[in-house]
């Protein structure tokens, strides 16, 4: 019998683990996934457990319900990876690999920012990149009198690079809605020189928030956090005050990935970009936030890799070449307040632009402009999440690479090779 096993039973973990096992003889081939937690959380519900949009129970399952019977679950703490002997160190066990999968994610680092941790973190400073972290901002904000609201990116990349700004507008309407806005002044503070990473999103993405009263500050690379000002102070003494501060704090793969020698400065794992093979072992694959590939870390994009990723290890496992064909694909909705959303389709070389999705001309959602029935694609999606995405159905009429059909381009786009 050969061995694959599966480091992390999040996202991208679940669906292989239930992409695979059907594909994979069971006297050939035993599946393991292993997993210290009990808990599967639906992450992109944390942008709204804040504004009590969603509550705890809309947001977390038991994991191993997701987890095929035929699947060995391993609830253990993953120590190392030792990639030259093909094995991988548990608390009191080694599992022994012929094809592993890392699927490892990543997590927040506040310790990377000095002060981020200081006497305010969880008093006037928090995240909502956590489950804990949203139900503690969520209780901050039901009393909160107003003052000044930062809206924080320390760096990029980040999970959903889009969720700041939806945060924004999130809690301009929350604050409309509660007869205070005129209380608040919201900044969204990023340290890229826009609102997105993307030239015609960000042009789109600053009329919302010019519209909305947001302040923008852009190029602000935070240095540290004065807890005794109330300031965030970046490299070149800039200082912006705040009497509440939402931040999105460094974010990095597994701390495994250090241990193991196998990561970039923020323990990504390097990865062919459209194999999503491990550029340094063979029978190693990578996906989801884990990566380093120059995709959206994303449920969206954890998805259509895992369809590519499936048919690649079933061509590595048979000796065949791999298919050269990831391209980075990402679609978000991105809610602006006021029970709109925005939806934006791209890839590696394609920036989001104008059009129908998911069928040319019909829609029925339109691209890079708000509507009603975006937002209710949004909210939608937590069903598909559990009840389609995490069980390996394929989504209908949604194709794994972005598809041009129904988009509006000013120039030819490029074709990833």
């Amino acid at each position: 019998m050969k061995n694959l096993v599966i480091l992390g039973a999040g996202t991208s973990g679940t669906m292989m683990a239930n992409h695979l096992r059907p594909k994979l003889y069971l006297n050939k081939w035993n599946i393991t996934i292993v997993d210290q937690f009990k808990t599967h959380y639906y992450q992109p519900g944390f942008l709204f457990l804040p504004f009590d949009i969603y509550n705890e129970n809309q947001v977390k399952k038991v994991g191993k319900k997701f987890i095929p019977k035929d699947v060995n679950y391993v609830q253990k703490k993953i120590e190392k990876i030792i990639p030259e002997e093909n094995k991988v160190e548990l608390e009191g066990e080694t599992l022994k690999y012929d094809v592993l999968i890392i699927a490892t994610g990543c997590k927040i680092a506040p310790e990377e920012t000095d002060g981020l941790l200081g006497p305010l973190w969880k008093k006037d400073i928090f995240d909502f990149y956590t489950y804990e972290g949203s139900l503690a901002l969520r209780d901050k904000l039901r009393d909160w009198q107003g003052g000044k609201l930062l809206v924080h990116i320390t760096e990029m990349p980040i999970k959903c690079p889009v969720a700041p700004l939806e945060f924004a507008f999130l809690a301009d309407s929350y604050f409309r809605d509660k007869g205070m806005r005129d209380k608040v002044e919201i900044s969204y503070v990023t340290p890229l020189s826009g609102a997105f990473t993307k030239p015609t999103c960000t042009t789109a993405l600053n009329y919302l928030l010019k519209e909305k009263d947001i302040n923008i500050e852009i190029d602000f690379a935070i240095e540290h956090v004065d807890n005794d000002t109330k300031e965030i102070v970046d490299y070149e003494g800039r200082r912006i005050p705040f009497d509440l501060l939402v931040t999105i704090p460094t974010n990095k793969g597994d701390e495994v990935i250090e241990k193991s020698g196998m990561g970039d400065d923020l323990n990504f794992v390097p990865t062919d970009h459209n194999t999503l093979q491990s550029n340094a072992h063979k029978n190693i694959f990578v996906i989801g936030d884990a990566t380093n590939v120059p995709a959206s870390k994303a449920g969206s994009v954890a998805h259509f890799e895992a369809e590519t990723l499936t048919d690649n290890i079933l061509l590595y496992i048979d000796g065949f070449p791999l298919k050269k064909e990831f391209d980075g694909h990402a679609n978000c909705f991105i809610e602006t307040g006021n029970n709109k959303a925005l939806l934006i389709d791209f890839n590696y070389v394609t920036e989001p632009v104008h059009g129908k999705f998911p069928f040319a001309k019909i829609g029925p959602m339109s691209l890079l402009k708000e509507s009603v029935l975006n937002h209710w694609g949004k909210l939608a999606f937590r069903w598909i999440y559990w009840n389609m995405l995490l069980k390996g159905i394929a989504i209908p009429f949604v194709s794994r690479n972005m598809s041009f059909k129904g988009k509006v381009f000013d120039i030819k786009p490029e074709k990833n090779n």
